[in-house]
């Protein structure tokens, strides 16, 4: 097996990484739960780890809890703005190779997935898919060594379950992103919080009296909307789900075409699909528009026509491009277009990553101890970890919930009685 050596900015930043780790885990009691008993029970014993994901404190404490349950853990950015540079340098410290530098071009970005394939892991954890694509792909014959993966993001369940559609996906994924545990609190109240912080801290804007287009209204969608409405701002979300823009609709939001939103002040996409802000829209956007992603991929916004409708692009704070298009009219791109929460804030809220990190952890366990007996297919999160990562938060928060007593489970269990 080749070496894997570490790529990261400044190896003499791993104390500040190490103090950052350690701030998130007070907020991580689930991923610390399950660290303790990996540590006793070692079920990842010598097994090989590759993980392609956002490089923040929160991740940081899922590789170390992997670690502690015997696993040889590798790791890549799954984003070229999201890394923490500090955390990089202690994970390194802390004995697990990581590849990631916060900026890293496309070229340095794959290279580092290229170097994670080089562990020649039995497990892939990935954020995205862009690690299972590489691995499908370019370092296929790899594969024969692989037991199985997990899938952290709704854009890489979307490329893998057409992956298994075509019938190319050899090996099994589990979709941790579709966890009720994940979805329920990471998509809606991390990606909403997150969102809104990373949008203020790279424009300092005043969120009243906005109004903010949301483009999406899934998990990630609904939360972002929640949280601009609840700093005052006008919400308006755009949708081509009929359900969901009813949905939208009945939380009381505007609901209506991008070509009629495209007049609002700041706009949000979080679908998962390309072009969502497209040239069109941009020709309508008043002068002074805000357009961020918080997608995974920096696709939603055609930045391409964007680039070729202007005259003239500078760079006027951190993560703050402004393009002025050929009629005069000022957007401002935030991020590069990418994830605006990792780019410019923190991403997530630790307490929600911890479920979102714990699910990841079982499922990996899961995956080791049925390697025999899985077909090549994306499966759910098995309901009985689902439901232990929620019993093991509520147990953090000190929160106790009744039973079934023998009478109601009996009742819940039978058609015979009625009224």
């Amino acid at each position: 097996m080749a070496s894997i050596g570490c790529e990261i900015k400044d190896a003499t930043l791993a104390e500040a990484g190490k103090r950052r780790i350690e701030w998130a885990r007070r907020e991580m009691p689930v991923i610390r739960l399950i660290s303790e008993r990996f540590a006793a029970e070692k079920p990842l014993n010598g097994v090989r780890i590759a993980g392609c994901l956002h490089i923040t404190s929160e991740t940081a404490n899922l590789a170390l809890a992997l670690q502690s349950g015997g696993a040889d853990v590798v790791l890549c950015a799954s984003n070229p703005l999201s890394t923490q540079d500090d955390v990089a340098a202690a994970l390194v410290e802390y004995g697990i190779p990581t590849n990631a530098i916060k900026g890293e071009d496309d070229a340095t970005y794959y290279r580092h997935i290229n170097a994670a394939l080089d562990h020649r892991p039995q497990l892939t954890v990935d954020d995205g898919a862009d690690l299972v694509t590489t691995l499908h792909t370019r370092r296929s014959d790899l594969i024969p060594g692989v037991i199985g993966g997990t899938e952290e993001t709704t854009t890489g369940v979307i490329r893998l379950r057409s992956l298994e559609g075509a019938g190319k996906l050899r090996y099994p994924i589990v979709a941790v992103n579709d966890a009720r545990t994940k979805y329920l609190f990471d998509n809606r109240y991390g990606t909403g919080q997150s969102t809104i912080d990373g949008i203020t801290r790279a424009t300092n804007v005043l969120w009243a009296g906005k109004k903010v287009v949301v483009s999406g209204y899934g998990w990630c969608g609904h939360g972002v909307a929640l949280r601009a409405r609840g700093l005052g701002a006008q919400v308006i979300v755009t949708e081509i789900e009929p359900v969901r823009a009813l949905e939208a609709v009945m939380d009381g939001f505007q609901v209506m075409p991008m070509m009629e939103a495209a007049a609002g002040d700041i706009f949000i996409t979080v679908t998962g699909d390309k072009n969502v802000i497209d040239a069109a829209h941009f020709r309508v956007m008043k002068d002074g528009a805000i357009v961020a992603n918080s997608g995974h991929f920096n696709v939603e916004i055609n930045i391409p026509a964007l680039e070729a409708m202007s005259r003239g692009k500078r760079c006027m704070r951190p993560f703050v491009d402004e393009y002025t298009t050929t009629d005069g009219r000022r957007i401002y791109l935030l991020g590069e277009g990418r994830l605006i929460n990792l780019a410019a804030a923190e991403g997530h809220p630790a307490s929600v990553m911890d479920m979102s990190f714990a699910n990841q952890a079982l499922c990996l366990e899961y995956l080791s101890g049925n390697r025999d007996s899985l077909d090549l297919k994306v499966y759910p999160v098995p309901e009985e970890i689902d439901r232990e990562v929620a019993r093991l938060k509520l147990r953090a928060m000190n929160v106790n919930i009744d039973c079934l007593t023998p009478e109601q489970q009996n009742y819940l269990s039978s058609w015979e009685e009625g009224t």
